[in-house]
């Protein structure tokens, strides 16, 4: 099969690779397109190295048809179109996948839209609901509410019965809008947590979803309620932040919990994916739920979506299609 590799000098290239064969309990999936994330500029910046026993190629989720199962396989049979969260290997045209971590299309996703779904949602939802234990009626900030995670955290809120708020600049406010944000904050002209204290008349927020990390923590701390939990996704910001006041946490009473997603155990990973499916899978097919893309490009043009994504243009999901050639 062809993969993306990121091993040469020049940068991203196409190259042949030997074909996965899938386990008795895997399938092997024909890939039609896969998305992109933060971690994949970040492996290839050398900054992410792989989890032990991990598929070294780039790409953390697909969409694509079953090809072949392995004797174990109880649900599903070649043909049926799925999409999956990968541990790597995305960003090629053949890849076995746990069938405890595949998801059935319903007819109204297609491929593209499916590739859209798998790391940004289970991000979201595990954020949501494993973690942060997000109950209806809560206030929630999510900061960068324009990119794929924080698209999907909106969504997922509102499902909930919960009220999302979102930082993002200000030419993403409609589009956080329309998928149900009730209040934005453009960060680039206003502080957040003034505006958070000032909107929630000095109460702060139940729950908040961070992506920024060190230079957002002093103002993270004060954005929270009483009894507030945040969760940390990402340090785009930086590890390090400022000398600062660490009283909030015990007089708020404050959960602060750290996440990630590639490295979590199979079982873990499988857990997930069925308390989404359970929870939230249905709502796609009904179109309560909606994967945000914001374009799509061929795998051919990887360097220019990478090169896009570094830009921090988009809104919601930057997609790739993986061709047979």
């Amino acid at each position: 099969m062809k993969a993306i590799l990121h091993d040469a000098p020049e940068g991203l290239r196409i190259a042949e690779v030997a074909d996965p064969r899938p386990g008795p309990a895997e399938v092997l999936i024909n890939i039609a397109a896969t998305a992109l994330n933060r971690a994949d500029l970040l492996q290839v910046a050398g900054k992410y190295p792989v989890p032990v026993g991990a598929n070294p190629l780039l790409g953390l989720e697909m969409a694509g048809t079953v090809m072949e199962v392995g004797n174990k396989v109880t649900e599903f049979e070649v043909g049926d179109n799925v999409c999956a969260l990968l541990d790597g290997g995305g960003y090629a045209q053949l890849v076995t996948v746990p069938q405890d971590r595949l998801l059935r299309l319903p007819t109204n996703l297609s491929f593209t839209k499916a590739a859209a779904i798998p790391e940004a949602w289970l991000t979201a939802y595990q954020a949501l609901h494993w973690i942060a234990q997000l109950k209806a009626g809560e206030t929630v900030l999510i900061h960068a509410g324009a990119s794929g995670v924080g698209s999907a955290a909106i969504q997922l809120v509102r499902l909930a019965g919960a009220v999302p708020i979102v930082t993002a600049s200000g030419p993403k406010h409609e589009g956080c809008t329309q998928l149900g944000a009730a209040y934005c904050i453009d960060y680039r002209a206003e502080n957040f947590a003034e505006a958070i204290l000032a909107h929630t008349e000095g109460r702060g927020v139940d729950v908040l979803l961070d992506f920024i990390g060190g230079s957002y923590l002093e103002d993270n701390l004060k954005s929270l309620a009483v009894d507030g939990r945040m969760v940390m996704l990402g340090f785009l910001g930086g590890v390090h932040a400022k000398a600062m006041s660490l009283a909030p946490i015990l007089r708020k009473r404050l959960k602060i919990s750290g996440t990630t997603l590639r490295a979590r155990s199979a079982d873990y990973k499988a857990r997930l994916t069925a308390d989404f499916a359970r929870d939230a899978w249905p709502a796609f097919a009904d179109r309560r739920l909606l994967p945000v893309i914001d374009s799509i490009y061929d795998w051919n043009e990887v360097q220019s979506a990478h090169d896009y994504m570094r830009a921090n243009a988009n809104f919601g999901k930057i997609v790739m299609t993986v061709s047979e050639d």
